[in-house]
């Protein structure tokens, strides 16, 4: 890969091993039970946003050692295009706590079915902001 500024974005080599984890997870996530999907997929889309972090890095902290912050709150200094992004699946980590326990009714097979959508809507434009050489990107590039 080139550096930025050219036609293809550096990233880091666990950024595409994130991103085919969460394909897999994706997938996964159309069968089971509800809350099996949903934390599936709401797994898949935390892999995704992981993907970004490891190609752009950490935000510059001016703090010393403070607390520990999930993902989706670090998503949007990383990645301000995706602060929307990082706002939905941050208000489900909760729910899919819920589901990743085995809650009865923690998810309806409505919620699991968005997840899956959403996370699979952002998966897609995490590999294309990215530039990552995936199937989709090769055939635009050919085209």
């Amino acid at each position: 890969m080139t550096s930025r500024g050219t036609d293809r974005a550096t990233y880091a080599p666990a950024a595409a091993d994130l991103l085919h984890l969460a394909r897999q997870g994706i997938r996964k996530a159309r069968t089971g039970t509800p809350n099996e999907c949903f934390a599936e997929a709401h797994l898949a889309a935390l892999r995704t946003a992981a993907a970004v972090l490891a190609t752009r890095g950490r935000p510059e902290s001016t703090r010393k050692r403070g607390r520990i912050r999930s993902a989706w709150e670090v998503l949007p200094e990383i990645a301000p295009e995706l602060s929307s992004w990082a706002e939905h699946f941050g208000t489900q980590a909760t729910q899919r706590a819920r589901a990743e326990a085995g809650i009865t009714g923690a998810a309806s097979p409505r919620d699991a079915q968005e997840m899956a959508r959403y996370a699979d809507m952002i998966l897609r434009l995490v590999e294309r902001m990215l530039l990552l050489p995936t199937r989709a990107n090769l055939a635009d590039r050919a085209a």
